[in-house]
């Protein structure tokens, strides 16, 4: 329980850092919000987009997946959202690598926010396996208890003696050897 509160804490400060990455600058004081979508795929280009045609996009429904992970505790949908924050983030820093010729942190170069996208698609990374997930319970058996061996559906080890293959006969008791009995 208290690794899924964890999780799901460290999953909503990823997503909202991968959501709130696009209002600040990404490269040579340009915002993600400003970079279009078509450009990861065509090549960057100066043209500006509209807020759903940039980088917001595609970090906005890694945002709802995650809360979609959240809501069902799925470890598979958290994680799957971290690597879309990534995926997007790479694809773009591998674009504008290839139109500047290299990329550069700091003043003209990486700003902010691709720091802050990567920060937050390592967080829902995390989360995702710092979180245990849902427990699927099995329904129509008892709970096995780990200590009581009636819970064993089937000895591990064989018996230690195996009982004898002819019927047991009937025992009496005989005299002991040497000894006569004597008329009363």
């Amino acid at each position: 329980m208290i690794r899924n509160v964890f999780g799901s804490l460290i999953a909503l400060i990823g997503a909202t850092a991968a959501a709130w990455s696009p209002f600040r600058a990404w490269y040579d004081g340009r915002h993600g919000s400003k970079i279009r979508i078509e450009d990861l795929f065509n090549g960057i280009t100066a043209d500006s987009a509209a807020l759903m045609g940039s980088l917001f996009l595609p970090m906005i429904f890694a945002a709802l997946v995650t809360l979609l992970g959240l809501l069902l505790r799925s470890r598979l949908l958290v994680g799957l959202s971290g690597i879309i924050v990534l995926g997007f983030t790479i694809l773009w820093m591998v674009r504008q690598g290839q139109a500047a010729g290299s990329l550069t942190a700091g003043g003209n170069g990486l700003d902010a926010g691709v720091g802050i996208a990567l920060a937050g698609g390592a967080l829902l990374l995390i989360a995702a396996a710092m979180m245990s997930g849902r427990h699927h319970p099995s329904y129509g058996r008892p709970p096995v208890h780990p200590i009581d061996p009636s819970n064993d559906p089937a000895p591990t080890q064989p018996a230690a003696w195996d009982p004898p293959a002819e019927a047991p006969t009937e025992w009496t008791p005989s005299p002991p050897a040497g000894s006569e009995q004597r008329p009363e």
